[in-house]
């Protein structure tokens, strides 16, 4: 006799094949989607162009009623919304956002509670609006799918503060099976995502990390002269394979001045950053995608998301300010399999851009003026009210986005132990500060670990890897393809028989606390502390000084 099991699968082929036109399913899909139809919430660890999207599709539509997909970005949310109607024009698919205008709004809410909607999708802001969140609970999704899941975390490269209360928002809804998605997590980040959401019974599928066709790049420059001719020279060598690239920038200002002396060279090159109007923004993004452009040049505010097979070349013109967002942005070359480059251009007088870009600490009277913001909002409309930012931004002589960020900070300071009910302001306001002072010293640690991977003579994939707390399978630490492999300075990593510890072990230090052991090497072990980020400690002094004790 069939067993469930096999007919789930066959449920799920069937559907990938029928609606999607898949013959054959990526690794992870499969799992996640038997996992969402067996009642368990998932949380999916899967690199870009993983094909992690297809999951919550696929299991949407054997679920039936509602997908809700919570989305941080318009253009994303388009996107994926312009995929699903191309793959399966009988997929019923809508937006609520700020793009929308009220009548629009309407209509979508009216066709969410005839339910005549298969996927809706949103960002965080709008599950905060009590009459979107009341129509939601109404119709009773049974699936929820979060984005971009590591914006949950504060240990997390991109925390946001509207995701932060995504878990209570979720549970409003009904408490529907969860699916959280990223594709860059270590392993503090998975456990914070599984807490922040509140994952109930659930299974976290990790696939490998491994981009075996990109090859892994860094020019080391001395002066600005030099990084500029490397990165120009490169897209020179790069662009002509075909093809199309990115090169990205930590500032507005060098975006525009790369994509005029790319023109001047003859490429087809586009803008792309925050300071633009979303026409503007839109217009980029549609050429780069359709192939007018051969080459765009952006911040970190474009990718997210980004679907575009041809990618051949990703070029940092600058060091980015983590290990995380660098491979997310890698990630985006070779889609389709095929060799691809990535470039970092390191000069390290450029690591200061990273510090500055680090989490500020807010000031004491701004921490203390959202307090009371906090007490007024609460007075007036309820205890709830008081997590609310735009509530407590009512208050505040703040907007809601610092608010919330407080707000945010607050509820740090509270889950770590910090009993509210009876304590001073003072005492409030220095636990939100020092959470503050943690955030600042996480960043900065991740910009000392670009620093690190810069500058290493271990395969490039192989410290990636050991970044978010995966290995190389039989490999000895050694991809073969990066520039570290080629020029022979990368050496195999032989497996030591004595191991003090495991990646994932917690820990405690005498000055830096509690923390995970991230990345262990013959003579060191990485460790990521709650307090004060990622350290790397000799491993003869921990034996000698007995610094690092199990917890």
């Amino acid at each position: 006799m069939t067993s469930a099991l096999t007919r789930d699968r066959r449920r799920i082929h069937s559907t990938a094949r029928r609606v999607f036109g898949h013959d054959s399913l990526l690794p992870g899909q499969e799992e996640t989607t038997l996992a969402l139809l067996h009642g368990h919430d998932v949380l999916l660890v899967s690199p870009t162009g993983s094909g992690k999207s297809l999951t919550y599709q696929l299991a949407g539509l054997l679920l039936g009623g509602c997908t809700v997909v919570v989305s941080p970005l318009l253009a994303l949310q388009q996107d994926q919304i312009d995929g699903l109607e191309a793959a399966a024009p009988d997929i019923r698919a809508a937006r609520l956002s700020s793009a929308e205008s009220e009548s629009e709004r309407a209509a979508v809410l009216e066709r969410l509670a005839e339910g005549t909607l298969d996927f809706l999708f949103l960002s965080p802001e709008q599950l905060t609006n009590p009459s979107v969140r009341t129509a939601l609970a109404d119709a009773g999704p049974r699936l929820v799918a979060v984005d971009e899941a590591h914006c949950v975390s504060a240990w997390g490269h991109d925390f946001r503060p509207d995701y932060f209360r995504l878990g209570d928002l979720i549970a409003a809804l009904g408490s529907p099976r969860v699916v959280a998605m990223t594709a860059t997590a270590a392993p503090p980040v998975r456990r914070d995502i599984v807490e922040r959401l509140a994952l109930a019974d659930h299974e976290t599928i990790v696939m490998g990390f491994e981009r075996d066709n990109i090859a892994l790049e860094v020019a080391r420059c001395v002066t600005p002269d030099d990084q500029w001719a490397a990165v120009l020279d490169t897209v020179d060598e790069a662009a002509g394979g075909g093809g199309s690239g990115i090169v990205y920038c930590r500032t507005r200002k060098d975006t525009e001045r790369y994509s005029a002396a790319l023109a001047e060279r003859g490429h087809r090159p586009v803008t792309y950053h925050a300071g633009l109007g979303r026409r503007r923004r839109d217009d980029a993004h549609r050429a780069f995608m359709d192939g007018t452009a051969d080459v765009i040049v952006a911040t970190s505010a474009f990718g997210m998301g980004i679907d575009k097979p041809d990618v051949r070349f990703v070029i940092h013109a600058d060091v980015p300010e983590s290990p995380d967002t660098y491979y997310q942005e890698v990630g985006r070359a070779g889609r389709d399999g095929k060799p691809s480059r990535a470039l970092l251009v390191y000069r390290p007088e450029n690591l200061s851009l990273g510090r500055f870009f680090s989490t500020p600490v807010p000031a004491r009277a701004d921490v203390a003026a959202v307090l009371a913001a906090v007490a007024a909002a609460e007075a007036a409309d309820g205890p709830a009210a008081g997590t609310d930012p735009r509530v407590v931004a009512a208050h505040s002589p703040f907007g809601v986005r610092k608010t919330g960020r407080l707000l945010g900070l607050l509820r740090l300071a509270r889950d770590a132990g910090l009993d509210a009910d009876g304590v001073s302001v003072d005492t409030l306001v220095d636990a939100v500060v020092q959470r503050a002072e943690g955030q600042r010293a996480l960043d900065r640690s991740r910009v000392d670990m670009m620093r690190s991977y810069a500058e290493t003579t271990r395969c490039r994939a192989d410290f990636l890897l050991a970044y978010f707390g995966e290995e190389h399978e039989g490999r000895c630490g050694r991809c073969g393809h990066c520039d570290n492999c080629h020029s022979g300075l990368a050496e195999e990593r032989r497996p030591d028989a004595d191991v003090t510890f495991e990646i994932g072990d917690q820990v405690r230090h005498p000055e830096f606390g509690e923390g995970t052991v991230t990345d262990l090497q013959d003579d060191r072990v990485t460790v990521l502390f709650e307090q004060v980020g990622y350290r790397t400690l000799a491993m003869a002094l921990i034996d000698d000084q007995g610094l690092l004790e199990p917890v």
